[in-house]
């Protein structure tokens, strides 16, 4: 049967990464495609540099910018995009609970976004037919983060500026910085997809 990796039961394993796993790959975003190229679905990372978070709404804008021919907010040439919307920062904070959406809420906008420059998401959950064969096409990569761990997930973010659509309050879109990030590859840049391919007696 198919292993549940959506909600990464092995709460202790996904989180050895924590304590500096010698498995883990350190990477940097920007990433370029060669980089991309060299991971698998599996491969458990480590991100460091700067993504950009998004969800529904604000793909929903982009979505739109891009039918309308109106000039996009953000750059989406090498970017990642972490499907997150950050909870208030608490005191002497810089984000709140940080923790993944829903990365299906975001398949119908996802393959436009690619095709425009966009090389890496991060969120969780299974991808579409259609979202793993662009993934697949431009080269790109699926990275899964774990469930109901936000405020964890969050100490690893240095920075965060909101720089579009402000009026969409946690919705909005916000530049991070991240330090150590744990997260898998799910889906890599040849189209295999982890949660297709692990299963368990």
């Amino acid at each position: 049967m198919i292993l549940v990796w959506k909600d990464i039961q092995n709460f202790t394993f996904y989180l050895s990464s924590w304590i500096g796993d010698s498995m883990s790959i350190k990477i940097t975003a920007p990433f370029n495609k060669e980089l991309l190229k060299s991971l698998r679905a599996g491969d458990q990372v480590m991100i460091s540099g700067v993504v950009f978070s998004a969800r529904d709404a604000a793909h929903k804008r982009i979505h739109n910018a891009l039918i309308n021919g109106e000039e996009l907010p953000i750059s989406l040439k090498d970017i990642t995009i972490y499907y997150m919307g950050p909870s208030p920062a608490g005191p002497g904070r810089v984000i709140g609970s940080a923790g993944p959406t829903t990365s299906g809420r975001m398949d119908s906008y996802t393959p436009a976004l690619l095709d425009r420059g966009m090389v890496a998401m991060i969120g969780k959950g299974y991808r579409s037919p259609k979202v793993k064969e662009s993934i697949k096409k431009n080269g790109a990569v699926y990275f899964g983060a774990v469930g109901g761990a936000g405020a964890l997930l969050s100490k690893t973010i240095s920075a965060a500026e909101c720089i579009a659509y402000p009026d969409l309050g946690a919705e909005a879109i916000y530049r991070l910085e991240l330090n150590d990030f744990p997260a898998f590859v799910i889906i890599d840049a040849n189209g295999t997809d982890l949660y297709g391919e692990t299963t368990c007696e």
